[in-house]
């Protein structure tokens, strides 16, 4: 049978620099395949060849591209031309043209605004920080995706009750999938967690039936296998 596999994109990029030391975290292609890559290697460590792979399903969020003004200074920003957005666009981009791959996009939640950061908060409780000493640096925009868990439990759904896969993988660590992850398990399906390390719900460790944090080789490694690995043509 088939292992799909589920990657929630915010969570993804958050915990990739850390999980995957080695990739390049700037360049939007290299993202993709580290993502794709990371969904093989639970292929390899299922003992299943690559086409056992159904489908990888990555989730994110369009870039917030609204013009804003600071919430102190007041001068104005275009969110559309700053680094994240433009990552964001051209990584996804770099997934749409991954074999395999499926993009599935939420939206941001309205209305955006700003709000302090949760560090400014503690300073201007513990008094070290007065209200009149805020600047613009003390703020961040406050985007929460839409539509995105949804999504993510419709698949998981969808896969589960149509039988095309016998295993399903979300990398992902918030207890909002253990309804999800139950309807799947209930109709026979072998659901495993990839929370990237990070720590997680007793919720969810009561309803998963595996839990693979794995990891990549380094590139140095992977490369020198591909270079002793003998070439399609020659194969057989």
């Amino acid at each position: 049978m088939k292992t799909a596999v589920l990657i929630d994109g915010a969570f993804f990029l958050k915990c990739s620099r850390r999980a995957f030391p080695d990739r390049d975290h700037r360049d939007p292609a290299s993202v993709a395949r580290t993502a794709f890559s990371l969904a093989l290697e639970h292929i390899r460590r299922a003992g299943r060849s690559r086409d056992a792979l159904y489908r990888v399903f990555f989730y994110d969020c369009p870039p917030i591209e609204k013009k804003m003004h600071l919430p102190v200074s007041g001068r104005s920003v275009d969110f559309s031309k700053t680094e994240e957005a433009v990552f964001r666009r051209a990584l996804h981009s770099a997934l749409r043209q991954q074999r395999k791959l499926a993009l599935r996009l939420g939206k941001l939640a309205e209305p955006v605004d700003w709000i302090l950061k949760s560090e400014t908060l503690t300073r201007l409780r513990k008094g070290e920080l007065a209200w009149g000493d805020l600047q613009d640096a003390h703020f961040q925009l406050g985007v929460k995706q839409k539509a995105v868990d949804m999504k993510i439990g419709l698949d998981i759904a969808s896969l589960a009750y149509k039988r095309l896969v016998d295993q399903i993988v979300l990398v992902a660590g918030d207890a909002d999938f253990v309804p999800a992850a139950k309807l799947a398990r209930r109709e026979g399906i072998d659901f495993i967690l990839n929370p990237m390390g990070q720590a997680i719900s007793d919720d969810l460790y009561e309803h998963i039936d595996g839990l693979h944090s794995v990891r990549l080789k380094p590139l140095v490694e992977q490369a020198a296998e591909q270079a002793l690995a003998p070439s399609a043509a020659t194969e057989g």
